[in-house]
């Protein structure tokens, strides 16, 4: 996966000076800039819009759907249940979270829990040689 910085606010502020001052089309100065002209677009559009041509701040993705509480009610359960399956879990939680097996396996290992052969059982905390 390719990670992209956002440009920086001083490059915003000359590109728009350059638009803002008819120093060319958007495809002259795109090319001058090393930008490209659907960027200026999103750009002026941004400042139409907003009135602001600073970047938008990195979003963290999906909130995870086991979350304080009913994280430590995860941790209870599997202390009591080791043996107990992602979908035994799952199910035992279908009335306060709704989630998928996937969601169970995350928080589980959020928690530093290990699937072992036939149950559950917290990461060894000893290092390999």
């Amino acid at each position: 996966m390719i990670c992209m910085n956002t440009y920086p606010i001083e490059l915003r502020q000359r590109v728009v000076e350059a638009v803002d001052s008819n120093v060319g089309t958007k495809k002259e100065i795109a090319k001058t800039f090393s930008v490209s002209v659907s960027w200026i677009r999103k750009l002026l559009q941004r400042r139409r819009e907003t009135g602001s041509i600073e970047p938008l701040p990195r979003t963290q993705g999906r909130k995870p759907a086991f979350r304080d509480h009913q994280l430590h009610e995860l941790n209870d359960f599997v202390k009591r249940y080791p043996d107990a399956t992602l979908e035994e879990i799952r199910e035992s939680f279908a009335d306060r979270v709704n989630c998928s097996i996937v969601a169970v396996h995350n928080a589980l290992k959020r928690l530093e829990w290990r699937y072992k052969k036939n149950r559950y059982m917290p990461a060894s905390k000893t290092e390999k040689m």
